[in-house]
């Protein structure tokens, strides 16, 4: 019996100084030392041997099992610190190579140049008011002077859900809005940012863009405050070099009425193909408010007047950066916004 367990604790320490990972461990561990193990077997055959004898075999037996659980933690701590040391050279970086920059977004090119229109105007005391995307034919069309079958109204076609609901093509309505709502307080002195739909879709048009309108209404306003405001605002967003005139125009909502140029970006008012050698390049449109939009809100006309002012975001843009089609501000091409 003595040299059936010196032969198994040999084998077994041989067996644990050969063993290559953890799995071939535990099946060492159970072969020996488990349940159905060859000690646990030769301790439960004790009960046959002589009563003289069993002291002298629990003693070896025990021995062994003391040595073969050493030899099995040994093993264990140097497979522990073999994966480990495996683990760091296959998970070895090199701490000289340089650092990879998180990349970070930035604002959209039209909502850069609709923050910095809304800062020129903030400068100005106007205050930034918005209104609902889907309008009413009433606050769209017919409290800005466009009764049902007014020709102008060909030149938005709209994008209807019903016959008096539609989407708005222009943020007008939102000035009639703020003077209904503050009606009579004066002044009114607003701008109005946001999305408007027409069914237009080419270079330089697109069914969804950006408009921001402006409003001024309030006892003794010209048409030189217009001019005056909308100089201003020019050569801030274009720069100090750039001239401003304005051309005679129709809009139903404003009386007198005028298209705003400025002088071309790219040739500076020499003449270009940009500008179709003329110099100036269309911005905005503008006028005094019509006496019967203020009299729709709620003011009496031979007490108070005001101007009012339109212009496209992406229009703005286009001619802020340079660019040629508007198609780009929605293709979402990283090329492109990364420019911004």
């Amino acid at each position: 019996m003595l040299a059936d367990i010196e032969a198994m604790r040999r084998q077994a320490l041989q067996e644990l100084t050969a063993a290559a990972d953890s799995l071939e461990l535990e099946n060492i561990r159970l072969k020996y030392l488990g349940r159905k193990g060859e000690l646990t077997r030769i301790l439960r055959g004790m009960g046959s041997l002589p009563p003289e004898e069993r002291p002298r075999i629990g003693q070896a037996a025990n021995r062994a099992r003391e040595e073969i659980e050493a030899a099995l933690e040994a093993a264990r701590q140097r497979l522990r610190e073999r994966e480990k040391e495996e683990r760091l050279q296959k998970e070895k970086i090199d701490v000289t190579l340089p650092g990879r920059r998180r990349l970070r977004g930035h604002l959209h090119p039209l909502n850069q140049v609709l923050k910095e229109i809304k800062t020129i105007f903030l400068g100005m005391g106007f205050a930034v008011a918005e209104g609902p995307e889907v309008e009413t034919d009433y606050y769209n069309f017919e409290a800005l002077n466009l009764p049902k079958e007014h020709p102008a109204r060909d030149m938005q076609d709209s994008f209807y859900i019903t016959e008096d609901i539609l989407l708005r093509t222009h943020t007008s309505p939102v000035q009639i809005r703020v003077m209904q709502a503050m009606l009579p307080r004066l002044p009114i002195k607003i701008i109005a940012p946001g999305k408007v739909y027409r069914r237009d879709d080419d270079a330089t048009h697109s069914p969804m863009f950006h408009q921001v309108e402006g409003l001024l209404v309030d006892r003794r306003v010209t048409f030189g405050d217009l001019k005056g405001t909308l100089m201003a605002f020019a050569r801030q967003m274009f720069g100090p070099e750039c001239r401003v005139r304005f051309r005679p125009s129709y809009f139903p909502f404003t009386e007198p009425s005028a298209e705003v140029d400025i002088s071309c970006v790219m040739c500076g008012g020499s003449g270009c193909r940009v500008c179709s050698y003329t110099g100036w390049l269309e911005i905005l449109g503008s006028g005094m408010v019509h006496p019967k939009v203020l009299a729709m809100a709620g003011y009496d006309p031979e007490k108070v007047s005001g101007f009012a002012f339109g212009m496209g975001v992406e229009r703005v843009a286009m001619l802020k950066y340079g660019i040629d089609d508007l198609r780009l501000f929605f293709e979402n091409d990283l090329r492109f916004l990364k420019q911004f």
